[in-house]
């Protein structure tokens, strides 16, 4: 007969699982598959000194990355503190920049501008005449002209080239050539030359039409007095519609303008200015009742206007 089973009668207590030890993670390596290999240990001792080595290298690593973030942290800072603050600029801001600039330089005068924008256009004008024995030129004239087309277009008066066998012109940058006549308005005293050699940057002068102006205007008066310039006298206007008789009789003149800034031979052709640098008529006379062909107040221009039309310009 079978022998029962004998069993316990107490039930087996559990063991609590032994608290695990820390170990030294076991180094590996990588095998040439990619993949990580446990490397053997033979003995513990020498993976935990391995490890602390590990972490001590690790520790002083991270120190030096810290301390190099420090230093660049302080050295922005220092940066942004030495770094003059933004500011935007005000309206107040400019009026002092204005005003100081206003109380520490002096601005040219009207009238030099006025002489600034007009000077590239004026040319000296000289006629020349062959003497008896044709083998010597006399300087017969001297004058003044303006280019009103940058081609070469030179208004003059009449009286400075008429008769020469040649004329010369010198420009504002010192070029010199000769000149033609391409057109003559002998009542109001006009030439029209061609110079058959410009510069490059020629300029030619803006006009300004005459019915605007009022006796009291200030004008400027440029060229070439006694030969001497570019010159420049600065008046007024004085007059509008004047005549004038020349003292030989030869030449009559009407719609003259009327100014007082000084004028002398030499002067005749040259432009007659404005402020804003435009030529509103071109110097053809002064009234000297002696014979000394002297400036004593009263000059007179022929008005653009007729200027203009000796070359062909359409009215203003």
């Amino acid at each position: 007969m079978p022998r029962p089973a004998l069993y316990s009668s107490s039930r087996h207590t559990r063991r609590s699982p032994p608290e695990p030890v820390e170990q030294a993670p076991v180094p590996t390596a990588q095998s040439a598959t990619g993949t990580d290999v446990t490397l053997p240990n033979p003995s513990n001792q020498p993976s935990t000194q391995a490890a602390n080595a590990n972490l001590s290298r690790r520790h002083l690593r991270t120190l030096w990355a810290l301390i190099t973030l420090l230093a660049t942290l302080l050295l922005y800072s220092l940066w942004l503190h030495q770094r003059p603050a933004s500011h935007r600029i005000t309206q107040e801001d400019i009026d002092a920049a204005v005003l100081r600039t206003l109380e520490t330089t002096t601005p040219p005068s009207a009238a030099a501008r006025a002489v600034e924008a007009i000077s590239p256009s004026i040319v000296r004008v000289v006629g020349y005449s062959r003497s008896k024995n044709g083998k010597e030129e006399v300087e017969r004239g001297i004058g003044t002209g303006v280019v009103i087309v940058d081609k070469g277009v030179i208004l003059t008066n009449l009286h400075v080239v008429a008769g020469a066998d040649r004329i010369a012109i010198t420009f504002h940058d010192g070029l010199e050539t000769t000149a033609s006549i391409t057109g003559a308005q002998p009542e109001n005293d006009l030439a029209v030359l061609q110079a058959h050699k410009v510069p490059d940057d020629l300029f030619a002068a803006p006009l300004r039409s005459t019915q605007d102006l009022r006796p009291g205007d200030h004008v400027v008066a440029v060229g070439f007095p006694f030969g001497i310039g570019p010159s420049a006298s600065a008046g007024v206007i004085s007059g509008l519609k004047r005549e004038f008789t020349s003292p030989e009789g030869k030449r009559q003149l009407s719609n003259l303008i009327q100014f007082d800034a000084a004028a002398n031979p030499g002067n005749s052709g040259g432009p007659l200015v404005t402020l804003d640098g435009e030529v509103v008529g071109i110097v053809t006379a002064i009234l000297n009742p002696t014979s000394a062909r002297t400036f004593i107040g009263i000059g007179f221009a022929v008005p653009i206007e007729n200027a203009a039309s000796a070359v062909g310009m359409p009215p203003f």
